[in-house]
């Protein structure tokens, strides 16, 4: 049978009953980045390296892993930003154990690895030392993630089966060791750290430094140098450059004439980036 609905329910939802719907909507987002363009950024490097140097166990994992180190960083980042407010420090600890747990022993089976340990410690570091600034969406904050992101390209492409020594990751090098960074690899890192610092440029343009005509140059400008190198590397960066470019040139010019919604910026760079994600490991 169908129920009638109570009268109590059918009343307007009063303050203590607003209260732990709130309270309950902000936990959920301590934990979870309501950022999908930083997600893209932080795992689309990762996943065009492990397709195109092979898909293995261990390439698998590392990417896994490298989702849980963001994470830990963007938590990281709210608690900096806060002046360390208890609300964000069950969030960063509970993923940085959960890191640890699958992380350790990954570094067991494959020491060379911590190889790029200082790296990332230094732009960790830096990342979050924007965050506490509050200036994590200056230019030279937003540089460090894309180079962290694209970086990881390089990172997992030794972990690949079609990489030519992919065991070189299972001892510690005691200095440089090329086998570290492998072509795929490399060439993947520096496409995706051109492209994405080139929306990070657009968007730019778009949003907080809408207007300012030294921007809107610079983005020009960089975008058309990128299809140069494209083309003069491979047809399809050159047919990615060109994207990039049209869409870093029409939307600012759309909206000198009408309100382009944020939503609007965040679907073009959205389809941006899965461009990327396609064309930058089929030129490599």
């Amino acid at each position: 049978m169908l129920q009638t609905p109570s009268s109590s329910s059918m009343m307007p939802e009063t303050h203590a009953d607003a209260r732990p719907r709130r309270s309950k909507r902000h936990s959920v987002r301590d934990w979870v980045s309501t950022e999908p363009g930083a997600w893209s950024i932080a795992l689309f490097p990762s996943l065009a390296a492990w397709a195109a140097a092979g898909p293995t166990w261990a390439s698998t994992w590392l990417v896994a892993l490298w989702a849980l180190c963001y994470c830990v960083q963007f938590t990281a980042a709210r608690w900096c930003k806060s002046r360390f407010r208890r609300r964000y420090l069950t969030p960063m600890v509970t993923y940085a154990l959960i890191l640890a747990a699958a992380g350790v022993p990954f570094l067991v089976l494959h020491p060379g690895i911590l190889w790029w340990a200082p790296i990332y410690v230094a732009l960790c570091g830096v990342s979050l030392l924007a965050s506490w600034m509050r200036r994590e969406r200056s230019l030279w904050a937003n540089l460090v993630a894309v180079l962290a992101a694209s970086a990881m390209a390089t990172v997992i492409a030794p972990f690949g089966s079609r990489c030519a020594a992919p065991a070189a990751t299972d001892h510690l090098p005691r200095f440089y060791d090329p086998t570290l960074l492998p072509s795929l690899g490399v060439e993947i890192a520096v496409g995706f750290a051109l492209a994405l610092f080139g929306s990070v440029l657009f968007v730019k343009t778009m949003i907080r430094e809408r207007g300012r005509r030294s921007y809107l140059h610079a983005s020009w400008t960089y975008h058309a140098i990128l299809v140069a190198l494209g083309f003069l590397c491979d047809v399809l960066y050159g047919v990615l450059a060109l994207a990039l470019l049209a869409r870093a040139v029409a939307l600012p010019l759309i909206a000198r004439r009408r309100t382009v919604p944020v939503k609007v910026v965040g679907i073009t760079e959205s389809i941006m980036s899965l461009l990327m994600l396609i064309l930058i490991p089929l030129g490599a």
